[in-house]
Formats: C-alpha cells, sequence, structure tokens
C-alpha cells in the first residue's frame, strides 16, 4: 500500500484537466503493486524455511528404492560416502571419546525408517519383552539386550526373502543420522525427537516426529538404539568402513533415548552398556543389505 500511494498521490496533481493521464498512471499504479504482491507470494511458496545451515537439505541420490519387507520394516537405501564422525572441539557437551575424524564407507546400505517396534518384535519372537507394552504396537520394543537382539536378527534372515539384515556398525548409524549434517543434531531436536523435555517420561510412537533429509525418524530420541560395534576409542587419521574392535567388554548405544537431555540424543552421542543390558531406553533399528 506505501508503493501504491507514492506511485498514485503525484498522480494527483495532474487530475485537472489531464483525467487520462491520471486514469493512466493509477492503472499501472496497480498494475505493479499486483506485480509486486505475486512475486513475494512466490518467493514465500518457493524459498525453503530458514534455520540451521548444518543441516543437510536434500536426500542422496541412489538407484536403490526403499522397500518393505513381510514384517513392516521400511528401508531406504544410504549410498556410500565420506564424513566426519565424531565432534568438534566446541561442541557443547560433547565427551572426550567424541574425537573427530574422516571416515569413508565405501558400500552403501539400507537403513530402517523407524526403530523396530513392538509389533514387528513379537511377530519375530512370539512375545513382547517391553516395559512400555501399553503403548502400543507401534511403539519401539525396548527392554532387549543387544544379545537379544542378534535372536531377532537370527530368525528374521531365516525367513524367505532378497536381504539380509543385521544391527548397524557405529560409523553407519552415525553416517545416516547426521544425513549430511555437521551439528550436533540433524534439525532441530524438539521437532526430530522426543527426549527429557517432551517425552513425558515414556517412549511414543515410531515416525510421529520430524525425520531426517533421509527419511530416518526418531535418530535423535525416543529409545537409544543398539549398534553392532564392541566399544572403543577411535582410531586417529582417516579410516575406511570401520566395524570396531572384534572384542571387548561393552557394546555402543546411539541416539539417546525418552529419559535423556537434549545433549545426551547427539548425532556424536556414545552410550556404553554390557551385550546383556536391558533397559526401557534402549531399543534398535535394523540395516539391510541385498543378498547376492
Amino acid at each position: 500500500m506505501d508503493l501504491m500511494k507514492a506511485v498514485c498521490v503525484p498522480a494527483a496533481v495532474f487530475r485537472k484537466g489531464l483525467r487520462s493521464r491520471a486514469l493512466f498512471v493509477c492503472v499501472l499504479c496497480l498494475s505493479v503493486t499486483a506485480f509486486l504482491y505475486v512475486f513475494a507470494y512466490a518467493q514465500t511458496v518457493e524459498s525453503p524455511p530458514s534455520g540451521d545451515t548444518q543441516h543437510a537439505q536434500q536426500q542422496p541420490a541412489g538407484t536403490k528404492e526403499p522397500f518393505t519387507n513381510t514384517i513392516g520394516q521400511t528401508f531406504v537405501y544410504i549410498r556410500p560416502g565420506t564424513f566426519m564422525m565424531g565432534s568438534p572441539a566446541e561442541e557443547r557437551n560433547r565427551s572426550e571419546d567424541e574425537a573427530r575424524h574422516s571416515v569413508t564407507l565405501t558400500r552403501g546400505f539400507y537403513m530402517q525408517t523407524t526403530e523396530v517396534t513392538q509389533y514387528q518384535w513379537q511377530t519375530i519372537m512370539g512375545k513382547n519383552l517391553a516395559y512400555f507394552c501399553e503403548c502400543g504396537s507401534q511403539c519401539p520394543v525396548e527392554s532387549v539386550s543387544w544379545e537379544d537382539v542378534q535372536g531377532f536378527i537370527k530368525i528374521l534372515n531365516q525367513r524367505p526373502g532378497t536381504h539380509r539384515y543385521r544391527l548397524p556398525t557405529e560409523a553407519e548409524w552415525e553416517y545416516a543420522a547426521r544425513a549430511g549434517s555437521t551439528g550436533p543434531f540433524a534439525g532441530t531436536i524438539d521437532a526430530m525427537g522426543w527426549y527429557r523435555n517432551n517425552a513425558g517420561g515414556k517412549t511414543h510412537p515410531v515416525g510421529k516426529k520430524r525425520p531426517n533429509a533421509w527419511g530416518l525418524y526418531d535418530m535423535h530420541g525416543n529409545v537409544s538404539e543398539w549398534v553392532h560395534d564392541w566399544y572403543a576409542e577411535y582410531r586417529s587419521g582417516r579410516v575406511t568402513d570401520p566395524k570396531g574392535p572384534s572384542k571387548g567388554y561393552f557394546r555402543v548405544n546411539r541416539g539417546g533415548g525418552w529419559d535423556m537431555p537434549a545433549f545426551g540424543c547427539r548425532s556424536a552421542q556414545r552410550i556404553i552398556n554390557g551385550p546383556g543390558s536391558i533397559a526401557s531406553t534402549m531399543g534398535f533399528r535394523l540395516v539391510a543389505e541385498d543378498l547376492p
């Protein structure tokens, strides 16, 4: 409206004896205003919302399509790549065991888009071990140990199919969780995760928060997730396809859970537990590989 006044007020000076010119100027005024309105609207629709520039904005290109198996687990393909694993020295509340280093993954893999649900666990194992069983079949299974998970994977791999399932390595998990981001989270923690400040002291159905740029849900919070590796200090320098040590005392959990403060759900956060440990804060998700 300010622009319209700026154009139209001078036209009033010529209104006496110059009606046709005044009409022309006012029509021009309206046309310019309409153009600016349409342009502003287009900018609003087409421009992505502002946010943390450390976050990835696009899903990585890949030739393999997502798939869903017979128990309702959906997987998306994560292409190979190189990323910085761990956290920079200036990241708030970081732990000393998060030394930042370059990791290259030479093989792509499929990552389950959600944590394994109570329904999926019961379908394979015949009983539900979850502490929060009243949460429902679409809530993550928890109170399962790393050893329990190996039993689940063994039976799942005996079913007919075209994929082999396993836990992700620690490097695969962090690469997938970051989805190209370099900050503490792959987005805004309140939008992406259930944690101490918003979970209400319990788990929640999977896939209700915002996914990361690669279509993975609940990588921050809800339940922390078992990964394959034994715990150890990171190797220094550039590494390729790390799988952790061949033996150890503790396995690693990633992603934090409903009971954790925000910093405990960071992409780089490492949590350790014995392979036989169970807690209502610990669950898992799987990766899949094409069978030969």
